[in-house]
């Protein structure tokens, strides 16, 4: 497996995401099972979904067990693990490592709902205790 610098697994595309939000969901499924959740949302058929599946499995984001003729899916990296590298190299990536940047970009696009500033101001507050 091809891993990065900081031992994470490859980098997952959007399409290999949206595969494993269904294994996060419910595992472990067949690869008819997932593609009964995404294929027509998106448009794609069984083959996409199994080699979708077959890249997954390459990257050890998943494991597939033999179950008679097809194989069973399960995610190998919790949602909450790869929610978090993803979230730490954004803002690496964008913002020099520093999250402040990161609130300040989103409060000038107006992305941030009354709520959203509620919820990070009780977050702050915990984290502060």
């Amino acid at each position: 497996m091809a891993e990065s610098d900081d031992n994470r697994p490859e980098r997952i595309s959007d399409a290999e995401h949206a595969v494993m939000e269904v294994l996060w969901a419910k595992s472990p499924l067949t690869a008819a099972e997932v593609c009964d959740e995404v294929c027509a949302e998106r448009g794609w058929s069984l083959a996409t979904v199994k080699t979708l599946l077959g890249r997954l499995v390459q990257k050890h984001a998943i494991a597939a067990a033999p179950d008679g003729r097809r194989y069973l899916y399960s995610p190998l990296i919790a949602r909450a693990e790869y929610v978090g590298g993803e979230s730490r190299r954004l803002v690496e990536r964008l913002f020099g490592g520093r999250a402040a940047p990161l609130f300040a970009h989103l409060a000038e696009q107006e992305a941030l709902t009354e709520d959203d500033l509620a919820e990070i101001e009780v977050l702050l507050k915990e984290l502060r205790q």
